[in-house]
């Protein structure tokens, strides 16, 4: 007897993992009409596309990081003697009404997510300078 791993009520989660988006009608159409065999075969190849996925992301984080670390060492070879002062000097345009748009600013380099960026947010709370609402 074949052991099936798919699972009929997680598909549609899997897909959007694997590819961004939840999936269309025709997808539907194909899924309800394929065999258990087929089904585990496209369950089969979402999960190598979702793993594939998720490789494609961790190696987008690392290179934003890498980018980012860039940016902090050129500002400190600039003279800001410090990331501190490099990190005061990055962010000194821009304005900052509380800490979600702290996170958007570090979002926006594509390193939000990573252990790396929830620790930038913690040290730019300390560093900028927040604005009131007018």
């Amino acid at each position: 007897m074949t052991q099936y791993t798919f699972d009929e009520n997680i598909v549609s989660d899997l897909h959007k993992d694997a590819r961004g988006f939840r999936p269309a009608p025709h997808f539907w159409e194909q899924w309800v009409l394929s065999t258990d065999q087929r089904k585990q075969r496209i369950w089969d190849d979402l999960i190598n596309e979702m793993k594939e996925s998720m490789d494609r992301e961790r190696r987008m984080e690392r290179e934003a990081i890498k980018d980012f670390e860039s940016d902090i060492n050129l500002n400190i070879a600039l003279g800001a003697g410090d990331r501190e002062t490099a990190l005061r000097w990055m962010t000194q345009d821009e304005e900052f009404f509380n800490n979600q748009c702290i996170e958007h600013w570090v979002w926006h380099r594509g390193i939000l997510f990573t252990d790396y960026g929830r620790e930038l947010i913690e040290d730019l709370k300390t560093i900028v300078t927040f604005k009131e609402y007018e």
